[in-house]
């Protein structure tokens, strides 16, 4: 008999707000988090960022842990504080902690360089937010670019599936870097403007920051410790096509492959989900690529579409776990988030919704695309 995986917490922190009610009030009321470089010490000033409105040493002063710390990892601490207390947890014990994360502790060697940061790894940056929470068994740390948090929630759900765990914390966390800054304006999809995902005049990102993390247990689980299930994570699938490096295939191969997988293990039909929340970059290429996909699965009846980058920046390897912590978001409250600053327009792209939609939602469908065609979709349906 197929495990029922439910949400029982979740914590986020991104551009648009501190917590998950700063979030959701921004995405309703559509106030965008994309602005100039504040914190970042970087010579590339001229591209728009979705930086966390608070600094190393205000995210210390909030959390507790050492200002010295990565800022990725300061970032998870804020988020999975609040995602534990949602869940009435008080810390890690007998869960594994899950995260994704690329530029890891990236911040504290471009300060030390030539020296190397001996907390610059993917995992060093894990390994001391469990240690600051305390109590978690292990942690593991996946490193898919723009897929990582995503897949790192799909994990968790197969440690529990498998039973090897009863309740895991999984999500992901970046900091922006002059590694992030300087990498994606090597390839040319950074934008000057604030990004518009889907439309005709799109071109390019917004690179973000955050963190967001979900505690993830069996039905069972929740029930004999009488928490509250917020949703369940009925369905996930991953796909590599390995088309590109760094492009996506003309047909969406691969966002077609992990879409069709996420609605086949939740048993549902197309037709049953009620909201796309987009991975849409902004690109060019992703934009008209995850359209192709989208088109090849809903046919001409595609549900309400939106990317909420245009309000965070594309936080990268967090992507996936903050946008389904707006999903759980959208599900509790009714809505559909808007896609901010589309006007016009492409013939090869999906039309987004523009304005924030109330209605109930039963099943949302959330997409997070990385480097090399690692793509992930997750669905996040309501719990009855």
């Amino acid at each position: 008999m197929e495990q029922v995986l439910v949400i029982t917490g979740a914590g986020v922190v991104s551009a648009i707000g501190v917590g998950k009610q700063a979030n959701f009030e921004s995405l309703l009321h559509a106030r965008p988090g994309i602005g100039p470089v504040r914190y970042l010490s970087t010579g590339l000033k001229d591209f728009p960022v979705g930086e966390v409105p608070l600094s190393n040493e205000e995210l210390a002063r909030q959390t507790g842990a050492p200002e010295s710390w990565p800022r990725t990892t300061l970032l998870s601490i804020c988020a999975l504080q609040e995602a534990l207390a949602q869940a009435g947890l008080p810390d890690g014990s007998g869960m594994r902690l899950i995260g994704g994360t690329t530029v890891g502790g990236m911040d504290l060697t471009e300060k030390s360089f030539p020296q190397y940061s001996p907390d610059h790894t993917c995992g060093a940056s894990t390994d001391l937010a469990a240690l600051f929470i305390g109590g978690f068994e292990d942690a593991t740390t996946l490193s898919t670019a723009c897929s990582s948090a995503a897949n790192a929630m799909m994990f968790g759900a197969n440690l529990l599936r498998t039973g090897q765990y009863r309740r895991v914390v999984a999500g992901g966390s970046e900091s922006l870097s002059n590694y992030h800054l300087n990498g994606f304006n090597s390839l040319m999809i950074l934008d000057r403007q604030p990004c518009r995902p889907f439309d005709a005049s799109r071109a390019g990102l917004n690179l973000g920051e955050g963190a967001a993390y979900l505690v993830l247990e069996t039905v069972e689980s929740a029930r004999e410790r009488g928490a509250k299930p917020l949703a369940r994570l009925s369905g996930f699938g991953n796909a590599c096509d390995a088309f590109h490096q760094t492009a996506s295939s003309e047909n969406g191969e691969g966002a077609f492959l992990a879409m069709q997988k996420a609605l086949q293990l939740a048993g549902l039909e197309p037709g049953d989900i009620d909201y796309i929340n987009a991975h849409g970059t902004g690109t060019p290429n992703n934009d008209a690529s995850e359209s192709a996909a989208l088109k090849r699965i809903f046919a001409e009846e595609i549900p309400p579409v939106s990317s909420t980058k245009a309000f965070t920046g594309h936080t990268t390897s967090a992507s996936g776990s903050i946008e389904a912590v707006f999903c759980l978001l959208a599900l509790q409250n009714g809505f559909i988030p808007p896609q901010f600053n589309w006007q016009s327009a492409d013939p090869s792209c999906v039309i987004p919704c523009t304005s924030a939609l109330q209605k109930p939602l039963k099943h949302i469908l959330s997409n997070a695309f990385g480097f090399g065609g690692n793509d992930s979709s997750l669905i996040l349906s309501r719990y009855e």
